[in-house]
């Protein structure tokens, strides 16, 4: 619904470009310029180590003591965040609290893992920037609030009555009874809030919110500079966790967790409260002429090659039968 009726508008830029993967020219520094098939430990290095998160990338075949002294190694401790190197939309996400989990999702998911450490900020939300190549100044144009799911206790109703009943929650059971195994069975206390889960992905409940009216030029400086940093990097989203907003916007304290590139959404745009349907078509072709001015200047201008378009759709391909294998292994 969001994508088909801009279809005709996406081989238009093809014709003009006179190529059909000319995106893969967006982003020199990321493998096809982000088209989902690229490393996410790979990426979150580009990121300075000022704001990246603490990462191993692990192995189907390491050896667990290995694993371990890598982990302390880059000093993360437990909790900590497991989810495929390849990967999106929240597939096998897990915050995990000790070794044998740990051990277990390994043994479970023999596939190449992320593990960071967790981040504990209050908030966390995705910026969608884009700067042409030869311009010292980019543009936001998609800032998206997270809004994790949460409850209320009540002083009388256990943790399971008490998601049951709310509307958005009761939708997603299955996942926080296995999140919260062993408290579903107490009672809160009176006002006391619960957060049901701490990854900002809409597969774990979370709510996305249109906080474009946030942005401001002291934000686009801020990020200015992150892409100046990571040369190379033009286009996508990134997704930030943060205390507060001053903070974020002044660049003094943010992590990454990753970046997406020219497969990222504005997602703003799905916050269906604050932003139409036709709003939102609108959206994702003002973001695709924005791909296709950066990625044919960095064609014309800086000799950065267009990928062969066979090359680029094997990619898609092995992609949707990697995607198709993490899914069997999730359920």
């Amino acid at each position: 619904m969001f994508y088909v009726p801009n279809i005709p508008y996406a081989f238009y830029l093809a014709l003009r470009a006179k190529h059909l993967a000319f995106f893969s020219a967006a982003n020199p520094c990321i493998k096809s310029s982000g088209n989902g098939t690229e490393s996410k430990y790979e990426t979150i290095l580009l990121v300075p180590e000022k704001h990246r998160p603490k990462s191993v990338l692990v192995k189907p075949n390491d050896d667990f003591n290995e694993v371990l002294s890598k982990i302390q190694e880059q000093q993360i401790s437990f909790p900590l965040i497991a989810k495929p190197d390849i990967g999106f939309r929240g597939l096998l996400v897990k915050k995990i609290a000790s070794k044998n989990e740990l051990k277990n999702y390994l043994e479970r998911y023999p596939i190449d893992i992320i593990i960071q450490e967790f981040l504990d900020y209050e908030n966390e939300c995705g910026v969608f920037y884009h700067r042409n190549p030869n311009s010292n100044t980019g543009k936001i144009s998609s800032l998206t609030l997270k809004r994790f799911l949460s409850v209320v206790g009540d002083g009388k109703s256990t943790l399971k009555e008490l998601i049951l009943k709310d509307e958005r929650a009761s939708l997603y059971i299955d996942l926080f009874s296995e999140i919260h195994k062993e408290k579903m069975n107490s009672i809160p206390k009176n006002e006391e809030t619960i957060k049901l889960t701490a990854i900002g992905n809409h597969s774990k409940g979370t709510q996305f919110i249109n906080g474009n009216h946030l942005i401001s030029n002291k934000l686009i400086n801020t990020f200015d500079k992150l892409s100046k940093d990571i040369p190379g990097w033009y286009y996508g989203r990134v997704d930030i966790k943060y205390n507060t907003f001053e903070e974020l916007e002044n660049g003094s304290d943010f992590k990454v967790l990753e970046i997406n590139g020219i497969i990222a959404e504005p997602t703003h745009i799905y916050d269906a409260e604050n932003y139409t349907y036709l709003e939102a078509l609108k959206a994702i072709r003002t973001h695709w002429k924005s791909l296709y001015n950066i990625a044919t200047e960095n064609h014309t201008v800086f000799n950065t090659p267009y990928k062969n378009s066979l090359s680029f759709l094997n990619e898609i391909v092995l992609l949707k039968k990697y995607t198709k294998r993490i899914k069997k292994l999730s359920q």
